[in-house]
């Protein structure tokens, strides 16, 4: 490895919100996110007008970050991909799913009480983004509904590994129309995260269902392949 010659004297410099190293910083294990995280602030921060924003396609175009992300597990633009999604879970970044002439585009902004106003306005149609619109959730109720899989990349984001492992141990646990109906329910209450499906199904797991049901009652298999499962503890409670 090459030793870094120093600083040059007329430095640019980045700011950093002090929160994140007295609060996120600490809490940040994963190499990848934190080197996204940092790259995303200095995008922002370079950036000027309203709103500031930046896309997965303008981070996986930065030359210094993903260069930075070929040691990671996997690809560079799959460690980008997971990086970006524990760094939106975290609540670093807020996460928009938009459309470019019928192409998804996936774009975040700062947690900021201001980035917060914008995302809403955003997401009521008050702001819009030059060529750029706010992604219409796909028709769950169709005739031929899509798989979780599907379903999940059309409403709520990306399909990171992390993801994709996640709905896959759901599906062992939880009767595949639970997930969905979660998915649909997260989308009305413009809940887009992994975390607030799980908490959902989770719920009626322990509480039942409004319909009356419980898991149990699926006739996907009996109560007792359930409690093999990784949220088996969750089901005894």
């Amino acid at each position: 490895m090459e030793q870094f010659k120093g600083f040059p004297a007329k430095s640019q410099f980045t700011a950093v919100p002090n929160a994140f190293f007295s609060t996120l910083l600490p809490q940040i294990s994963d190499i990848a996110e934190l080197k996204t995280t940092l790259h995303i602030f200095q995008t922002l921060y370079q950036k000027r007008g309203y709103p500031r924003f930046t896309s997965y396609r303008e981070l996986l175009g930065n030359k210094s970050l993903m260069s930075s992300l070929k040691e990671a597990k996997g690809s560079p633009d799959e460690a980008l991909r997971n990086a970006l999604e524990m760094a939106a879970q975290r609540g670093t970044i807020l996460h928009l799913v938009m459309d470019r002439d019928g192409t998804p585009e996936d774009i975040y902004l700062l947690n900021t009480e201001s980035d917060r106003q914008t995302m809403a306005k955003l997401q009521g149609g008050e702001l819009k983004l030059s060529g750029l619109e706010l992604k219409e959730p796909a028709l769950i109720d169709a005739s031929e509904p899509p798989d979780i899989f599907s379903l999940y990349e059309q409403n709520i984001g990306m399909l990171t590994p992390m993801i994709a492992e996640e709905l896959r141990d759901a599906l062992k646990v939880y009767p595949e129309n639970w997930i969905s109906d979660a998915i649909k329910e997260a989308v009305s209450n413009n809940k887009r995260k992994w975390s607030y499906i799980s908490a959902i199904l989770e719920r009626w797991t322990a509480e039942g269902r409004d319909d009356g049901t419980y898991r149990g009652d699926s006739k996907k298999t009996g109560p007792d392949k359930y409690l093999k499962q990784k949220y088996g503890n969750i089901i005894q409670r």
